[in-house]
């Protein structure tokens, strides 16, 4: 079958997926989220949504995404679900769960993607923007409820939010004043 789901990057965010990349620090890979997800408003390529996959052991970077809903013209391809499938098309695997990963979105994960997250095998989910920032300006999240993370920790996914939500909601709410679309609103 030769018709399969492009994944591929906006040309400015190719720079951005050095797999020889480490950063130590969760305040470090979580800047990185956030840049991709202002690239992504600033070029006009997709929403305000970056997302990164590190290892956790020694803090390599594995794979970005960027929200490309709208570039490739499909609804499931938000930050963390273009993250989630080009680590796991880079692996030849679907599961991260070995050696350990963790993802890092710049804005807490709509109802879909955390359901990605559960199944892709992530240990540990860190965000920035409260889903409350991405609710204000228009984007449904769908059925996010405190249990959704709760569910996410019993299965064994550690979860910090709010690392640098103040940033992760300023690009958010620059999507907004450029006028950006709020699809299938």
């Amino acid at each position: 079958m030769t018709d399969c789901l492009p994944l591929d990057l906006p040309d400015w965010a190719i720079p951005y997926d050095d797999r020889s990349l480490i950063i130590a620090d969760d305040e470090g890979r979580m800047r990185l989220a956030i840049e991709l997800a202002r690239q992504n408003v600033e070029h006009g390529t997709g929403g305000p949504f970056g997302a990164a996959i590190f290892s956790q052991a020694e803090g390599r970077l594995l794979a970005i995404g960027v929200n490309s809903v709208l570039r490739l013209n499909s609804s499931v391809l938000h930050a963390e679900m273009m993250a989630i499938m080009r680590a796991q098309r880079l692996l030849g695997t679907y599961t991260l769960k070995q050696p350990g990963h963790a993802l890092y979105s710049s804005c807490e994960p709509c109802a879909m993607c955390l359901g990605g997250i559960l199944w892709s095998g992530i240990e540990r989910l860190v965000c920035a923007a409260p889903a409350e920032a991405a609710r204000a300006i228009g984007f449904d999240e769908g059925p996010v409820r405190p249990d959704s993370y709760n569910h996410l920790e019993r299965a064994g996914i550690a979860i910090l939010r709010g690392v640098m939500a103040d940033e992760g909601t300023q690009v958010i709410l620059r999507y907004q004043a450029a006028g950006g679309t709020i699809y299938n609103a």
